[in-house]
C-alpha cells in the first residue's frame, strides 16, 4: 500500500487546515535519527541494520509493537530521553498545523523495562510538553495507556500511579498493544478506578481484526468516552447505530498496519472499514497512530481520507469538528476552537480553490 500523491494545491490545503491529534503513540513518533542516536548509546545497543528495518515500510514491515518494545527494553536511557522525544514529536506535529495533541504513553513498560520511575518519567514528558508549547505553539497532553499484554493487576497499579502523581497535563486513560487474547473486560477494575478518580477514558478496540464485541465491551463495561480504531464495529450495524446515537467518536488511522498487511493493495481504500463507518452514522476523526514508523504525517493522513478513501471536503470539515468534540479540553476552549478552526478551514479551502 502507498498513499496516492496529492496534487500541490490539495497538499497545501491539507497541510494548512488546523488539526487535533488524538491517537498518537509517543514512542511511535520517535524520529529515525533520534532512535539511531539513542540506540548507539543504549543499555543493549541496537544494531544499525535493525534500526533501519524498524523504519522501512514494505509488504512485510516490522510491526510497530516490536519497535515500541525495543525502545522500552533497550533504548530509553533515562527521563531526559522522554523529554526530548516528546518535544520533537510535538514539533513534527505542529509543522502540519496540529494545534492540540494527546499522546499515548505506556508507563508499565517505562517502569518495568526501561527502569525509569513513573513520577520521574511523567515529569520529563510534561517538561517536553511545556517546551513544545512555548517553542511551537502546540498544546500537548498526556494519556497514560494500559499495557494490555501485562496483567490486570499491573493496569490497576498504573492507574494508582496516575492518581498519586496527578498532573493537569495528564488528562485520561487509554489501553494499547496487542488486543489478541486480551479483551477489554480483563481491565474493568483499572477503568473503574480511573473513572472514579475523574480521568477521561478511551480504548483501542476492534483492532487487529478482533471482533466487534470488544468495541461493545469497551463502550458498555469500561464506559469509555471514545474508541481508538474500532473498525470491526461495521460488522454490527445495530450496535454501530447505538454508538452513533451516543455521539462516540472513533479515532481512526487511514494507514493502519493491520489492514496494510491483510488487504490487497488494489483494494486498500475501497475495502477498509473506515470507508463504511460514516454511512452507519459513526463520527470518525483521522489520526497518525505511529507517524514516524508508519511514514505518515498529519497532512498525509488527512489527504488520504480525501484522495484514497473518497471523503469529500465537506466531510473532512465535519471530521475536524469531531476531533474537537472528542478532545479532552474544557468547553470554553472547545467553543473558541470550533469557531477558529472552522474559519481557518474555510480560508484554506478558498485559497486552494476547492469551492
Amino acid at each position: 500500500m502507498s498513499l496516492t500523491p496529492l496534487p500541490a494545491a490539495l497538499a497545501a490545503f491539507m497541510q494548512a487546515i488546523p488539526k487535533v491529534e488524538l491517537h498518537c503513540h509517543l514512542l511511535g513518533a520517535v524520529r529515525r535519527d533520534t532512535f539511531a542516536e539513542l540506540a548507539r548509546r543504549a543499555r543493549r545497543p541496537v544494531p544499525p541494520e535493525e534500526v533501519e528495518a524498524f523504519y522501512t515500510r514494505g509488504e512485510k514491515p516490522v510491526g510497530a509493537i516490536r519497535v515500541l518494545r525495543s525502545l522500552e527494553q533497550a533504548v530509553l536511557g533515562g527521563a531526559d530521553d522522554l523529554q526530548r522525544i516528546t518535544r520533537e514529536a510535538l514539533q513534527d506535529l505542529a509543522a502540519h498545523q496540529v494545534r492540540y495533541a494527546e499522546l499515548f504513553w505506556n508507563p508499565t513498560g517505562t517502569v518495568r523495562d526501561a527502569g525509569i520511575g513513573y513520577a520521574l518519567a511523567q515529569q520529563a514528558i510534561v517538561r517536553g510538553l511545556h517546551e513544545a508549547q512555548q517553542a511551537f505553539g502546540i498544546v500537548g497532553r498526556l494519556v497514560p495507556a494500559i499495557d494490555r499484554e501485562a496483567s490486570p493487576d499491573a493496569a490497576v497499579e498504573m492507574v494508582r500511579w496516575m492518581i498519586e502523581h496527578r498532573a493537569d497535563e495528564v488528562v485520561g486513560l487509554g489501553i494499547d498493544y496487542r488486543e489478541v487474547d486480551r479483551p477489554p473486560e480483563l481491565f474493568a477494575q483499572a477503568y473503574a478506578l480511573a473513572r472514579a478518580a475523574g480521568f477521561r477514558t478511551t480504548a483501542h478496540a476492534g483492532e487487529f481484526g478482533m471482533p466487534w464485541t470488544n468495541v461493545r465491551t469497551a463502550v458498555d463495561l469500561l464506559q469509555v468516552d471514545r474508541i481508538d480504531h474500532g473498525y470491526t464495529v461495521v460488522d454490527a450495524p445495530d450496535f454501530a447505530r447505538r454508538c452513533a446515537e451516543r455521539g462516540i467518536v472513533f479515532t481512526v488511522v487511514p494507514t493502519n498496519s493491520y489492514y496494510l498487511r491483510t488487504l490487497p493493495p488494489e483494494r486498500w481504500a475501497g475495502d477498509h472499514p473506515i470507508r463504511r463507518m460514516p454511512a452507519l452514522g459513526l463520527r470518525i476523526h483521522p489520526n497518525t497512530d505511529d507517524p514516524t514508523l508508519h511514514h505518515v504525517t498529519p497532512t498525509q493522513a488527512w489527504g488520504a481520507m480525501h484522495q484514497d478513501f473518497g471523503f469529500s471536503i465537506d466531510e473532512l470539515r465535519s471530521f475536524m469538528q469531531h476531533g474537537l468534540d472528542a478532545a479532552w479540553i474544557d468547553n470554553g476552549t472547545r467553543r473558541a476552537w470550533r469557531a477558529e478552526f472552522a474559519a481557518a478551514f474555510d480560508r484554506a479551502r478558498r485559497a486552494a480553490g476547492l469551492g
